[in-house]
């Protein structure tokens, strides 16, 4: 009986206030919505708009010689070195 007796008049806590706060804290904004994903659109094979391609033209021999003589050089080339590798790279 004597322990009801001081349980009873122990006094009661509506609300456990954590360290460093206050009753007049005012609690946490409400968290973002979460972000909303959009699927994009992948068009069907049938869908895709035809297109003619068309290749580009192909440089004349004279100026696939030139852009290869000016590629040996700048990779340090010698004359005869310089010769051979010219016309291998023309010709492909």
């Amino acid at each position: 009986m004597a322990l009801l007796l001081l349980s009873s008049e122990a006094p009661a806590f509506a609300q456990f206030l954590p360290p460093g706060s206050s009753a007049l804290t005012v609690p946490p904004p409400p968290a973002p919505p979460p972000p909303k994903i959009e699927v994009p659109v992948v068009p069907k094979m049938g869908d895709l708009p035809r297109q003619n391609y068309v290749p580009q033209a192909r440089p004349s021999f004279g100026d696939r010689i030139t852009n290869c003589l000016q590629d040996g050089a700048a990779a340090g080339l010698g004359p005869n070195d310089r010769a051979a590798y010219s016309r291998s790279c023309a010709n492909r």
